[in-house]
């Protein structure tokens, strides 16, 4: 149960008063939360200020900038009784010139109280000159000269949606910072000594209520406290994770190397040194009576899927059995083909289930795996259904993790007993993330690419050469080579992304004809594969797509990639793209058709991916350049990105926060001491409360 304490804070936003239901649903989209509730508006931080304190004369002004003038009020024209939508006009003065402050659909009689003839009054706001005549619309602020101290000097300005006003937003925030109870402190007192860092409340008052434009900056004292906050209730929440699995009582499983032999004297390559080091530290892991919870990282083609396999080989030797679950179908049937064969070298037997495979073909499969006639079962998250029953699980494998949640990791490993967790990703992914995210696991990284992989030459073209692109892919095409041609995601919306890439699968088709197909995340599990399948097995051979070939694709006879727009993907979603040729003898080429002229970044990520094919380095400056919620896709996947957090900036502080959670655990494992109690209300303000149930459950 929450504590009662937090009630005020996770109540709608309804309850402040002055929103109703339609100012909720426009809230509700700025905050991205449907309700939005208090906490969500407190978390929403300024992203500037706007300075009142220079009181300029009216000739000093800056035309375009917001000022504070005082000035004396002369006359009033309101307009004609014939043109009711004509401007509402009071000239002003000072003794250096005269402005004009011009209101559109305004109340005669309020502007003649706000504004008395005669009176000197404060006026704040946007002026310009129109017509030769400086003039503000529609001041911000207005106060009499006698009341200058009701003026607020530095004021925050908040990120908006359309139709909600600034003003609106800043009344919300103001109430929503008077519910905020005084809670106990949850940090540690000597290391908010030595940071110098505000109480939690006042920390958020201080961003809310600005006291100079510095004071809203992510690497203030006021932000870098709540950045730790919600760094520290991240870390313990892994933390508690990891403790709970470590708890549950793990079981060996040790083989005796005989079937790993097997399967790398099938592998047309031996293994890379940092693959046999995966190798090693997976099979340590397993030996052990503690549960494996243990993330494989590998660059782009690094054979993760061997490594995997290989892992899966020593608990079927110990009489058990594995599965991979992948996030898509097309990423499924690629790592069973990789599998199979090897798997059938080795005398393991492996089969798929994801949602293609129904009626008593599934019904065969879900019987020898009950029955312990199946040994490795590849598939999507069917594995998760409840009619999915195993003989003895012994290893979940997870692929791309960050598409799968931790409750998913989770709920694969519930389909055995003592089952060990291994994930594996195909995105390097920064140090600082892997902390963030993956701080409940042991690391393990595939750095170099298995022998006989060619260097990529990567080429950034403007779009307006995109004829001599045609042609060079029509040379790849005479000489029997295979293209991909990948159009971006165009904003958010699915239906222009799909228009995108059937105007240009159109295009292309009137060059090259019959060679073209089309694959895209509207088709179906069996069209996608389909398309794949005529793709590798050279029937088309030029494949127009949307990014759903990015992950897990394995076409060695493919050589040119086309990534169109290149200047709207990420570096590491680049990466992933060009990886997906380059796995053949043949040399191959990656080029970047881009918009001129480019921004800054994409500048700089276009540089960096003709520089680099190391996928670590590559990830470590796309979260330079990017921000991490997307170097690891968070805005697409559900993902807990960061609410105050800034991990360009606070980075540094992650390690300190993860010592902190795990010297907490070992002192206080069920967080029942004074500051325990104050750690779970930071759980709860950070929405990490499924932690809390993990400590009620363990």
């Amino acid at each position: 149960m929450r504590p009662s304490l937090l009630d005020p804070l996770f109540g709608s936003l309804t309850s402040l008063p002055g929103i109703g239901p339609k100012l909720a649903s426009l809230f509700a989209r700025l905050l991205d939360r449907a309700p939005p509730r208090v906490l969500d508006l407190l978390f929403h931080l300024p992203g500037g200020t706007i300075d009142r304190r220079a009181r300029p004369k009216l000739r000093d002004i800056v035309p375009n900038t917001i000022v504070t003038v005082v000035v004396t009020v002369d006359r009033h024209k309101p307009p004609p009784p014939n043109r009711p939508r004509a401007p509402y006009q009071i000239y002003a003065s000072d003794d250096t010139g005269d402005i004009t402050l011009t209101y559109f659909n305004a109340r005669k009689d309020f502007l003649e109280k706000l504004l008395t003839v005669g009176g000197r009054c404060i006026v704040s706001g946007t002026a310009a000159f129109y017509d030769g005549m400086l003039q503000m619309v529609h001041p911000d602020r207005v106060v009499a000269e006698a009341d200058a101290a009701k003026l607020p000097l530095i004021e925050p300005v908040y990120p908006l949606t359309e139709g909600l006003t600034l003003n609106v937003v800043r009344r919300a925030a103001e109430t929503a910072l008077a519910r905020l109870p005084v809670l106990a402190e949850w940090q540690d007192e000597a290391w908010l000594r030595q940071q110098e860092w505000p109480v939690f409340g006042t920390a958020l008052a201080a961003l809310h209520h600005p006291a100079d434009p510095g004071a809203i900056a992510p690497e203030t004292r006021a932000w870098s406290r709540l950045a730790y906050d919600e760094l520290l209730a991240g870390q313990l929440a892994l933390a508690l994770v990891r403790a709970n699995q470590k708890r549950l009582a793990g079981r060996p499983s040790a083989g005796h190397g005989k079937l790993a032999k097997k399967i790398i004297a099938a592998l047309p390559y031996s293994l890379t040194p940092s693959q046999a080091r995966a190798v090693e530290e997976i099979d340590s892991d397993l030996a052990k009576p503690e549960r494996m919870l243990r993330l494989l990282q590998g660059d782009v083609g690094s054979g993760k899927t061997v490594v995997a396999l290989l892992a899966a080989a020593t608990v079927v030797e110990a009489g058990r059995q594995a599965a991979l679950m992948a996030p898509t179908e097309i990423l499924a049937r690629q790592h069973l083909k990789t599998i199979a064969p090897l798997a059938e070298a080795a005398g393991v037997r492996v089969a798929i289930l994801t949602g293609r495979e129904r009626g008593p073909a599934r019904a065969d499969i879900l019987a020898r795996l009950e029955a312990g006639e199946l040994d490795l079962l590849v598939g999507t998250h069917a594995l998760f259904q409840d009619e999915v029953a195993f003989c003895d699980l012994a290893l979940a494998i997870v692929d791309e993790q960050h598409r799968f949640g931790v409750h998913q990791r989770l709920a694969l490993a519930r389909k055995g007993e003592a089952v060990d967790v291994l994930v594996l990703t195909a995105t390097p992914i920064p140090r600082t993330l892997v902390l963030t995210y993956f701080g409940d696991m042991d690391v393990s990284q595939l750095r170099e690419k298995p022998a006989g992989r060619q260097p990529i030459d990567t080429r950034a073209v403007p779009l307006g050469r995109i004829n001599d692109v045609v042609g060079a892919v029509g040379r790849a095409l005479g000489r029997g080579e295979r293209v991909y041609w990948v159009c971006p995601l165009v904003a958010e919306s699915e239906v222009s992304d799909l228009a995108a890439a059937e105007e240009r699968y159109a295009a292309l088709q009137q060059h090259f004809g019959d060679h073209v197909d089309l694959v895209h995340g509207k088709l179906n599990g069996a069209e996608k594969d389909a398309a794949m399948a005529r793709f590798a097995a050279g029937e088309t051979r030029l494949l127009v797509a949307t990014t759903v070939i990015e992950v897990g694709v394995d076409v060695p006879e493919a050589t040119v990639m086309v990534i169109e727009h290149a200047e709207r993907f990420g570096l590491a979603q680049i990466h992933q793209l060009r990886g997906r040729v380059g796995r053949g003898r043949e040399r191959s080429t990656c080029i970047l058709l881009y918009r001129a002229p480019l921004g800054q970044t994409a500048k700089a990520r276009i540089e960096i991916l003709r520089e680099t094919e190391d996928g670590f380095r590559i990830a470590e400056e796309d979260l330079r350049l990017r921000g991490e919620g997307d170097v690891l896709g968070t805005r697409q996947s559900g993902m807990p990105g960061f609410r105050v957090a800034r991990i360009e900036v606070h980075g540094p502080l992650l390690e300190p926060a993860r010592k902190d959670a795990q010297l907490i655990l070992t002192r206080d494992p069920a967080l029942t001491s004074e500051r325990g109690q104050a750690l779970r209300h930071l759980l709860y303000l950070f929405e990490r409360d499924e932690a809390i149930r993990l400590l009620r459950a363990g």
